[in-house]
């Protein structure tokens, strides 16, 4: 019995955060120069990790920095449709997902033992993204988190 609560223990010290038994607070980030918007699970993404390397946004970190999430508006200026935008980014060649509309692109693959996951949504002069990377080992328990913000990312 004390060997199987061990194992318990064990397990529990290393749970991803997002299966943490707490509810998930959601909260709408704008980025304001563009006016795109997304939820954000505040209860996962605690840190404020600044602004993204390029265009308009924001970066989040969970608290033991395993996971990010980047919401970004990307100048767009020659107006290219999702594929073009994609292909211009010279993406690599291992990619595991592949989605390209006329309003939007998601890729995702691996890159080490994490899962990379891009969405961009056209919006004119903008593509307005969100960039998550999380551990591979974890995907089950991210599948909901990742599928609400892809959903709710929205342009003006």
């Amino acid at each position: 019995m004390r060997v199987k609560w061990s194992i318990v223990a064990l397990a529990l010290t290393f749970a991803p955060t997002v299966a943490d038994a707490q509810p998930i607070s959601w909260q709408r980030f704008v980025v304001t120069e563009t006016m795109a918007s997304v939820d954000v699970p505040t209860t996962v993404f605690t840190e404020d990790a600044g602004k993204p390397e390029t265009g308009y946004g924001r970066r989040f970190l969970t608290s033991d920095r395993r996971a990010n999430l980047t919401v970004q508006s990307v100048p767009n200026e020659a107006g290219d449709s999702p594929a073009i935008f994609l292909a211009r980014k010279n993406p690599p060649a291992d990619i595991v997902y592949k989605r390209v509309t006329p309003r939007f692109f998601v890729v995702s693959s691996f890159r080490n033992d994490m899962i990379w996951y891009n969405r961009c949504n056209f919006a004119g002069r903008f593509m307005n993204c969100v960039l998550i990377n999380y551990p591979a080992a974890e995907k089950r328990q991210w599948d909901s988190v990742v599928t609400r913000i892809s959903n709710t990312l929205t342009s003006s």
